[in-house]
């Protein structure tokens, strides 16, 4: 998302060099990240935090579109944001993303720190977007919530990839998982 500058090799969307480009050109380009931290505007409701996130995209996805998505944020669509639960603000982050109608979406630890219900309906979500065609890059460390999730697997060692295949393989192979992960 242009933060960090590659140290070798090219990041690309649709074939466009993204890498030594600023956020907001990656962002409209069709890239939306949800930080580790959700990144709320704590003072602005839920439906505000939406359309301001959807203000300056190209395209961008109805409210009720969002809401069908995140039945709970149309419940939650008048309270702000620093009085969502940990999970209603990570729904919202992510939400914030998609209404952005991204081609892909980095989601980057989302279900750190959240109850296992809440786990669940974000896996929820995240497979009913992935099933619609809606790429995501997962950057987790929760090994249930990934493999119940992701198609492929990367697996990052003191920031070396050591392991690289399909996520079948390793529900499969749990050996592949202690031999990297100790689980």
């Amino acid at each position: 998302m242009g933060v960090v500058a590659p140290r070798a090799g090219s990041v690309k969307l649709n074939g466009v060099e993204m890498a030594g480009r600023k956020s907001h050109a990656i962002a409209r380009a069709g890239m939306q990240l949800v930080h580790e931290e959700r990144r709320i505007f704590g003072s602005l409701d839920v439906e505000e935090n939406i359309v301001l996130a959807g203000l300056t995209a190209p395209k961008r996805w109805p409210l009720e579109r969002v809401y069908e998505m995140f039945p709970r944020l149309r419940e939650r669509r008048r309270s702000r944001g620093t009085d969502l639960s940990g999970g209603e603000q990570q729904m919202l982050a992510i939400a914030r993303a998609l209404v952005r109608e991204p081609e892909i979406v980095l989601l980057d630890e989302p279900f750190e720190g959240l109850a296992p219900v809440i786990v669940h309906d974000l896996v929820a979500a995240c497979r009913k977007l992935a099933e619609a065609g809606q790429t995501i890059v997962l950057v987790e460390q929760n090994l249930a919530a990934t493999l119940a999730l992701a198609q492929r697997v990367y697996i990052l060692n003191n920031g070396h990839m050591v392991h690289e295949g399909p996520a079948a393989e390793l529900r499969a192979r749990p050996e592949l998982l202690q031999r990297w992960i100790g689980v």
